[in-house]
């Protein structure tokens, strides 16, 4: 089946304390979003690579493509108000394919398995979510008070999110919502079931100092 994929870059790096957004900061030379995009070329290098960005960084980062020769064929977008609205911005630039998998952009370690076995799953199901379960003890509040939970019912959330094209292009129709927490929410909105498939604990999402240093010594585990 034909295959797209919308990799999200929009975020300003405010958790990262630092003036340079999170998904530019370079590891060992080469910006976060660089590893990402590498990530998926070398999954399928037939599949269409979608890239979203906020209009203002986009100079900035076809600079960097220059300067570190990358060579992997994308399409460059610019992002929205949200990230809903970013999301929209990249399924119009979608070609014909028929699934659509949702990426954020500082998750450089998604594996190439994760990523064939999100796809293969959603052309079986049609929404599919890559999740790792619960690690850490969990309590939930209630108002004023709050109780213990069983972690094997909770998983923590991760992308690539996939979906048959034509089922997030109806979704992606509909209004902003506050509680569009990812495009998972968006799709079950509209009555979709999501299946879940077990993704890798490598795959965090880069967005305070420490997860920097994690990403570091998985590099240096890699070469």
């Amino acid at each position: 089946m034909r295959r797209g994929v919308v990799i999200l870059a929009g975020g300003k790096g405010i958790r990262m304390g630092n003036d340079l957004p999170k998904q530019f900061i370079p590891l060992y030379g080469k910006p976060v979003l660089m590893y990402t995009l590498e990530v998926f070329y070398r999954w399928d290098s037939s599949a269409q690579l979608i890239l979203v960005l906020p209009e203002e960084l986009k100079s900035y980062w076809e600079m960097l493509c220059r300067e570190l020769n990358c060579k992997i064929p994308y399409r460059l977008v610019t992002g929205g108000e949200t990230r809903f609205h970013s999301v929209q911005n990249g399924l119009r630039e979608v070609g014909e394919c028929d699934l659509i998998g949702i990426h954020d952009g500082v998750r450089p370690f998604v594996s190439t398995q994760v990523i064939e076995t999100c796809f293969r799953t959603a052309e079986e199901k049609g929404a599919v979510m890559a999740v790792v379960p619960s690690i850490d003890s969990l309590r939930m509040k209630i108002g004023d008070k709050n109780r213990a939970v069983d972690r094997r019912n909770y998983f923590i959330v991760q992308t690539p999110q996939v979906f048959y094209r034509d089922w997030i292009l109806e979704a992606y129709q509909q209004p902003y919502q506050p509680d569009f927490f990812d495009d998972a929410t968006v799709v079950e909105s509209f009555g979709k079931t999501i299946h879940l498939i077990e993704g890798n604990l490598e795959n965090i999402k880069i967005t305070t100092p420490m997860d920097l240093i994690v990403a570091e010594r998985f590099i240096n585990k890699g070469q």
